[in-house]
């Protein structure tokens, strides 16, 4: 049988061997209790590659941003966020369905940042009309800005902002080790002056289940509230933690490998005739490119390729996003090129 060539998102990796087996030898007990000895591993772990004072394991990265967000803002604040943000788009509105809290969008830069001086002028002034400003949230790496990286020294620049106006700083980091790795830093200086933060274990951390929250401990004990509240509290779920603590491990060597195999694929894809792409903007495990061809349309172009075994998504009209992982080689970089080259050409 042909392997499947699946790029849609690293959410679709499959637990190594070893994290099998880990799975299986798990120390278990009751987390609702905070008597399960894996994941309390995991949160000790988490809390202290990020800096942090606490940690909580969530079932998912949608969760720990609801969850973080219901634990900074009050019903009735406001949370500025960028356009193209996970939080805004992709996560069922949950923040005002749930939280009653209003999202204020500014418009993200190509690089996945909010500018500054905007984000300056949205804070609102005390005032009877406005629903008062609570909080700001990022998104490192920005999955619809080209999987860029967000620097250091904007996030402290954003930080500086907050702390000057009372406000808390949240990071949606749901693929902070592919920014970590990116930068050549540290996951715990990205976010040192960040009140809270997100971190998938399911995308290109490989494991099957789950994401992590960090931040102080009276905010911990409030995001432990909002997990509970929202059906998060699990029973022996250090079944689930004990891939994700594996995978910790590993992070670094995987995702050094998910971003030399992003590079290969975009440095092909340039080559190809009738496909654009913007090589530069290609910093971790996301690619975006293009279809210019009177030959086929885009839908046209994700079919072939599914047929052949090759599966990404047509994100708009003709524009389409690949993304390296766990369990992408590069023969199968290499003949997911070729295949391209054949149904555009």
């Amino acid at each position: 049988m042909n392997k499947i060539i699946d790029l849609r998102s690293d959410t679709v990796t499959l637990p190594s061997d070893e994290m099998r087996q880990s799975i299986a030898n798990a120390d278990l007990g009751d987390d609702v209790f905070q008597e399960d000895p894996t994941i309390n591993q995991l949160e000790s772990k988490s809390s202290e590659l990020f800096g942090k004072e606490a940690a909580i394991f969530v079932p998912s990265g949608t969760m720990g941003n609801l969850a973080s967000i219901l634990a900074h803002c009050d019903r009735g604040t406001e949370i500025i966020l960028g356009d193209k943000s996970h939080t805004f788009l992709y996560e069922g509105g949950g923040i005002s369905a749930f939280g009653g809290i209003h999202s204020r969008q500014l418009p993200n830069q190509d690089d996945g940042t909010l500018d500054v001086e905007e984000i300056k002028s949205a804070i609102r002034t005390e005032n009877d009309h406005f629903p008062k400003t609570s909080a700001i949230s990022l998104e490192n790496t920005h999955n619809m800005c080209f999987g860029m990286p967000l620097s250091v020294e904007y996030i402290n620049s954003v930080a500086l902002i907050a702390k000057e106006n009372g406000l808390k700083l949240h990071i949606d980091g749901a693929r902070i080790f592919n920014a970590a790795v990116a930068l050549n830093v540290a996951v715990k200086d990205l976010v040192e002056n960040a009140d809270s933060v997100t971190f998938c274990l399911s995308k290109g951390l490989a494991a099957p289940v789950g994401s992590v929250v960090c931040g102080g401990e009276k905010f911990i004990y409030q995001v432990r509230r909002n997990r509970k509240a929202l059906g998060g509290g699990m029973r022996q779920a250090g079944i689930l933690a004990a891939a994700g603590l594996l995978s910790l491990n590993l992070a670094e060597s995987q995702l050094l490998e998910d971003h030399k195999n992003a590079k290969l694929l975009a440095e092909g894809i340039a080559q190809i005739n009738g496909l654009t792409i913007d090589e530069k903007k290609v910093q971790t495990n996301i690619i975006y490119f293009g279809l210019n061809s009177p030959k086929l349309t885009g839908s046209q172009l994700v079919s072939k390729m599914d047929n052949r075994g090759i599966k990404f998504f047509e994100i708009s009209s003709n524009r389409f996003r690949l993304v390296t992982h766990y369990g992408i080689t590069r023969d199968d970089i290499e003949k997911t090129l070729e295949v391209l080259d054949k149904m555009v050409n």
